[in-house]
């Protein structure tokens, strides 16, 4: 008898993709962290411009925002004691209004480049031998060239700053290892350490370019006018352009190294490109008002609270935070000891050095 064969079992079809949802994204989230971006960008912008009018109202002689409006728009209908807070505000106020937003924004968005570059999260213009290049320059204008013109002091510190970071570049391109993040902050921090040195002999030598130099060093927006803060703007304008055209190649080396180079970018030009950005921001800037401490570090970190890791979206927003912290710290140095003021420069470094104690104390601070 011939054993009766059982069908086949029918075959066992794979569950449909569609039928198996699975976690989906929630796209209600991600517009709720958009507008929560858009607003804390909003809010970010709207402190500049609450600084601005601060930095235009308040002084040792407080001026009426109706006056101040009168005195940019039409001065020649004030007359008396109005006519006077016009000129003050003309004259004074808005050279150092504009002052400190160009050498604010340049030195929050050459925070932005240089923790991008060297991806150290306490990275400051005095990390890569900006501040003391221009400062042994400074010096030696004033010394050998006999320099006392704001324009002309701006120009030497110009030069001192290039000159500071093309040694670093040449020293980071040439050695063995390669040009690396750590060779960068090693380089800077040896080449700051000899240039400060060579800027403490001369000094100690000369007390009158010791007495000069030292209203320069711990910067102040006073004594510079508009003529200096446009002969040295188109630099700044260039300096942001080539940091915003880097904004993809930071986003890579963010990534670390090997990532960078798989995705098709050259490591040395990027980051001799970057040294230029940087040297354009920070050697102007600090050509415009003297070295300013924190104001990279403090303008990178809020730009980096408020948009996250998009370089293209930091950089605007550092510029931003920058140019605020200079002017507010400005404005308080104006009334925190009536009838004088403090220098901005002793105002930021009181306001920066907790933040930097406490990224230190951070976990994510990978130093």
């Amino acid at each position: 008898m011939t054993p009766s064969l059982a069908p086949p079992p029918a075959p066992v079809r794979p569950t449909p993709r569609s039928a198996d949802p699975g976690p989906r994204p929630r796209p209600a989230a991600g517009r709720a962290d958009r507008r929560r971006r858009a607003a804390a960008a909003a809010g970010l912008v709207l402190a500049l411009t609450v600084v601005v009018v601060l930095s235009l109202v308040v002084g040792a002689r407080s001026t009426a925002p109706a006056t101040v409006w009168a005195a940019l728009v039409d001065p020649g209908s004030l007359s008396g004691a109005r006519a006077t807070d016009a000129v003050v505000v003309r004259e004074l106020r808005v050279p150092r209004t504009v002052l400190g937003l160009l050498a604010g924004a340049a030195l929050g968005l050459a925070g932005v480049v240089m923790q991008g570059v060297t991806r150290n999260p306490v990275a400051d213009p005095g990390l890569l031998g900006v501040n003391a290049g221009a400062a042994l320059a400074v010096v030696l204008g004033l010394t050998v060239a006999g320099v006392t013109s704001a324009l002309g002091l701006a120009g030497f510190a110009l030069g001192g700053a290039l000159a500071a970071a093309a040694l670093i570049a040449m020293v980071a391109v040439t050695a063995r290892t390669g040009s690396s993040p750590a060779l960068l902050v090693v380089a800077g921090a040896a080449v700051t350490a000899g240039l400060s040195s060579l800027t403490t002999l001369v000094l100690l030598g000369d007390p009158e370019t010791l007495d000069r130099y030292r209203f320069w060093t711990v910067g102040s927006l006073t004594g510079r006018g508009l003529g200096t803060a446009a002969a040295l703007a188109p630099l700044l304008a260039v300096g942001a352009l080539v940091a915003v055209a880097m904004s993809r190649a930071l986003d890579a080396l963010a990534l670390g190294d090997d990532v960078a180079r798989g995705l098709g970018f050259r490591l040395v030009p990027t980051r001799v490109a970057a040294m230029a950005a940087i040297v354009l921001l920070c050697g102007t800037a600090t050509a415009l008002v003297g070295p300013l401490v924190f104001v990279g570090l403090v303008g990178a970190h809020a730009a980096r609270a408020v948009a996250g890791t998009g370089h293209l979206r930091l950089l605007p927003l550092a510029a931003v935070a920058g140019a605020a912290l200079v002017l507010l710290a400005d404005v308080l140095g104006r009334v925190v000891t009536p009838p004088g003021e403090l220098e901005a420069g002793i105002v930021v470094a009181a306001l920066g050095a907790p933040l930097l104690i406490a990224l230190v104390r951070s976990r994510r601070a990978a130093l």
